[in-house]
């Protein structure tokens, strides 16, 4: 097997290690934290694809840069990250357990009701760097809904696996996964 993998996405070129995950699966790992060149030829491919929307939501940390550059574009005056834990500053939380393809493990994603707030009644966009299995995007936009808003899109850079598959997400490019024989 390489041990790289070619990605052309946006006008961006990247060779992205391909890393064991597990037993039977490895996967190309594209990490877009400190990528300014990819997260900014991106983040405008994306919004064109956009629907109207009122604010973004991602789930912490690697949608961060992607979400600030599309606001941005948007100009949008904020968006909302859905925290991995509980903070203590957190009044009233709404929490949610996923387990994705890279942490394997379960994490939680939280809420502040300061931000449940600012999603009830809004028309929400999900941003994402990966989506693959789309358990972290479902945990997402199952806060989105505990909090009162309609997810109008869900979109990311890559759609890795069988993810390309769906007619329910927004993405640029495919990403392949690399089973093990």
């Amino acid at each position: 097997m390489n041990k790289t993998y070619t990605l052309n996405v946006a006008g961006v070129t990247r060779e992205l290690p391909i890393i064991q995950i597990s037993d039977s699966l490895c996967i190309a790992s594209f990490v877009i934290l400190g990528d300014t060149e990819l997260v900014c030829a991106a983040a405008p491919e994306l919004v064109i694809k956009l629907p109207s929307v009122d604010i973004l939501v991602t789930a912490e940390a690697k949608g961060i840069p992607l979400v600030f550059e599309i606001s941005k574009l948007l100009n949008m005056k904020k968006y909302i990250v859905a925290r991995k834990s509980i903070k203590p500053y957190m009044d009233c939380p709404i929490v949610n357990e996923v387990e994705s393809i890279t942490t394997q493990k379960k994490q939680l994603l939280c809420l502040d009701k300061k931000d449940a707030d600012d999603i009830k009644g809004k028309r929400v966009a999900i941003i994402d760097d990966v989506i693959s299995t789309g358990d972290s995007i479902q945990a997402v936009e199952d806060l989105v809904k505990k909090a009162g808003g309609q997810v109008v899109a869900k979109a990311a850079i890559l759609a890795e696996g069988s993810a390309s598959e769906r007619d329910d997400i927004i993405y640029l490019e495919e990403l392949p996964l690399f089973p093990l024989k």
